[in-house]
């Protein structure tokens, strides 16, 4: 729809430049985009622009005077408009006909499974790194809202016409690996009695006591008979795999699966660090200062240098990320989009620094930063000690309140804004539980076929007579909620934000249920119902569609 004004408007100004309506313009540079909005009051129409009053300085001539020109010019050979008025200092407000809305239902119906689409991304390469936790627990509950959030955005990217491969990147090596090693050989000795004062910079929880027995029951004693940096090595080496093993079960339970598993190891091993330290230093970006090697990535924005190499000679988190970076590019991503906890906000700055800083433009990466999420129970806060290691799993959630309602729920609010999560309401079969609320009307147009089939129509296909019928307020209400749907999507690619889809879908859910209480799909005219079975097809299309995109099911009973 919006398409179709914009392109009458801007053959209505052409003929208006033609006619001496309006003066025409030096260049066709000059000219500024006709922007359609839709009007919140109903009242001022379904389609508004304020061209006339963005070409008023231009034309040096009232608002007022710009749009009736650009109405005199209209040609609405195909009467697409009940009216158009002109309203205020200049808006110019457009009604559409009822019968114009009808053609959508086909669109949708043709298009089917890629109904929502549009090529934007026309094939462009584009990496989403996404979760990427430690291999030194479980994952939680924030990692779930990373996970629903990256997956779903690879999902749209991809629907979009975009290149996409999911990653996770695993830090398997560090000082994070090395204490998760000390944490289990600890607990590991105290299974044989000796008494271990347990350090608090060790990961706390039963999984490290889980892990330690495991160890045991395989090896005995023999990590006791060994030198201590060898045991902890080894049962660094042994948690880091199982650990890892645990979390891509739970992600696949999830519903996530990456395309690769990349190793921080992997980049020491290749020698990728210590090459990428090496360039920067030939540049001299990278400086000697009382024994370390700092990074200048003040000089690419950054608030102040940082420490790449300490002065014991080990290297920091950052030197491993500015050559895992460059790989991402080296591997021929033409954008890349990391999904990072909100506590990484500071870190930004020098991973554009770094990505500037070996000649790439920084506008190629991007970084989404995941908020908390406040676990609930009936409302209030689920008790959970980070010191004490205790916290509620990811698998827990998932065991507790299905995959469907976890990932829905996740995607309830802008990833940028904290999450109140209710396991009580997530199990709840009402209205109240925004997942069931979308997926019943996916259910219950699935019955209203069925039943649609026992009383012997068997195809529903577009019978315009049948169509025609569609009069009500809430069947337009239904048609102009689904005509929305690609814009929905395009936005939710281009601003990297699923959420749009879920509200989408939760506006569409109110529509259809508002329609469905006041008026009967399947009744007495055969035509009527023909006609409305076809619209609630369409509905149906458009949830499967939108809860696909966030790796929802869309059941057919419920």
């Amino acid at each position: 729809m919006k398409h179709k004004i914009k392109s009458l408007i801007n053959s209505a100004l052409t003929g208006a430049y033609n006619n001496g309506d309006l003066n025409s313009p030096e260049t066709d540079e000059a000219l500024p985009e006709v922007l359609i909005e839709e009007p919140k009051v109903e009242t001022q129409g379904d389609y508004s622009t304020n061209i006339a009053m963005i070409l008023a300085s231009i034309q040096k001539m009232a608002p007022q005077k710009i749009a009736k020109a650009i109405l005199r010019n209209i040609n609405d050979h195909d009467s697409f408009f009940d009216k158009i008025e002109i309203a205020g200092p200049g808006f110019i407000n457009f009604f559409i006909n009822k019968a114009a809305w009808y053609p959508i239902l086909k669109e949708i119906h043709h298009m089917d499974l890629e109904y929502g689409a549009e090529n934007i991304g026309k094939g462009k390469k584009i990496q989403v790194e996404f979760v990427s936790a430690n291999p030194t627990g479980p994952l939680h509950v924030g990692h779930g809202r990373g996970a629903a959030v990256g997956d779903s955005i690879a999902n749209i990217l991809n629907f979009c016409g975009f290149n996409v491969e999911k990653e996770y990147y695993i830090n398997d090596s560090g000082r994070q690996i090395n204490t998760l090693g000390r944490s289990v050989f600890f607990r590991y000795k105290e299974l044989f009695g000796k008494d271990i004062v347990f350090p608090e910079d060790c990961y706390q929880g039963m999984y490290i006591v889980e892990l330690a027995e495991n160890i045991k029951s395989i090896n005995g004693d023999n990590f006791l008979n060994i030198e201590e940096e060898t045991a902890v090595n080894n049962c660094a080496r042994f948690a880091a795999e199982k650990i890892l093993a645990e979390i891509k079960e739970a992600l696949e339970s999830f519903g996530v699966q990456f395309d690769n598993w990349f190793s921080e190891q992997s980049i020491f091993d290749s020698g990728k660090v210590a090459k990428a330290i090496e360039n920067f230093q030939n540049k001299k970006i990278i400086y000697n200062k009382e024994g370390a090697l700092w990074f200048k990535t003040s000089d690419f924005g950054d608030e102040k240098d940082r420490v790449v190499v300490r002065n014991n000679g080990l290297t920091t988190y950052f030197a491993s990320d500015i050559a895992y970076h460059q790989d991402k590019f080296n591997r021929g991503f033409e954008r890349i989009i990391d999904i990072w906890g909100a506590d990484h906000h500071g870190y930004i700055p020098r991973i554009a620094a770094s990505i500037e800083a070996s000649g790439v433009n920084r506008n190629r990466f991007d970084v989404i930063l995941i908020q908390l999420v406040n676990l609930l129970r009936d409302g209030l806060p689920v008790a959970m000690s980070t010191r004490a290691g205790e916290f509620v799993t990811l698998n827990e959630v998932i065991n507790e309140v299905g995959r469907d309602a976890a990932r829905f729920i996740f995607l309830t609010r802008n990833s940028d804004s904290p999450l109140d999560f209710d396991l009580e309401l997530a199990k709840k079969k009402t209205n109240d539980n925004p997942v069931y609320y979308v997926q019943y009307v996916h259910a219950r147009i699935s019955s209203i076929i069925r039943k649609g089939k026992e009383n012997g129509v068997a195809d529903i296909n577009w019978n315009a007579e049948a169509v025609n019928m569609l009069k009500e307020p809430e069947e337009i209400d239904l048609l102009k909620s689904m005509n929305r749907f690609p814009a929905i999507v395009k936005q939710s690619a281009m601003r990297l934000e699923p959420h749009r889809i879920t509200f989408y879908l939760m506006n569409l859910a109110s529509s259809f249920h508002a329609y469905y209480n006041k008026h009967r799909v399947l009744n007495d005219d055969p035509l009527l119902s023909c006609g409305r079975l076809y619209l609630v097809l369409a509905v149906k299309k458009i949830i499967r569609n939108g809860l696909g995109l966030l790796g929802v099911s869309a059941p057919e009973k419920m």
